[in-house]
């Protein structure tokens, strides 16, 4: 067993090591505190049960999903800033494309993703909207490039700086 003091992020990031590996089973304390070497005291020191854990999983990753979604720079162009928001699956976390597979199978982490995609359709509304474009399909089309990419990626393992670049070029060429 581990002699070092665990904390609850030190939990998180297993769950979130466990579900990515292995999907959402394995988000139990016995077999997290396994892998963790360590006793399920340790996981129930810091979460009431395994439902308050998933909790805070899904914060944790609401949070930061939300956080990392940003539009660039404030001094930026609103064009500069919306290839810059279409690009960031190169910063979304492996955890992504598992948390979305959870969401199949749990209707509160379907909730939590639904909450967070509805506040970034919203950012890029506000973004396009600034550049003059007030369709809300352009949104969509370009957050489902986003998220495909991502897949994409986990599978082949390349990037999408281009290819993301290259849908908001040919979105603002369409429109000029």
């Amino acid at each position: 067993m581990t002699a070092t003091r665990l904390s609850p992020e030190s939990w998180i990031q297993a769950g979130f090591d466990a579900l990515t590996a292995q999907g959402p089973s394995a988000l139990k304390a016995e077999a997290l505190a396994r892998d963790l070497q360590t006793t399920k005291g340790s996981f129930y020191w810091h979460f009431k049960d395994v439902p308050a854990f998933h909790d805070a999983l899904l914060n944790r990753w609401e949070a930061e999903s939300l956080d990392g979604f940003q539009t660039g720079e404030e001094n930026a162009s609103a064009v500069q800033r919306l290839r810059s928001l279409a690009q960031h699956s190169e910063n979304t976390s492996t955890i992504e494309p598992a948390i979305r597979a959870w969401a199949h199978g749990s209707e509160k982490v379907a909730e939590t993703v639904a909450r967070v995609d509805a506040k970034r359709l919203e950012e890029l509304d506000v973004l396009l909207s600034e550049i003059g474009l007030s369709n809300p399909e352009l949104s969509r089309i370009i957050y489902a490039a986003n998220l495909g990419m991502t897949e994409l990626s986990g599978l082949d393992g390349q990037r999408n700086e281009a290819a993301l670049g290259t849908l908001v070029d040919l979105v603002l060429a369409l429109y000029a």
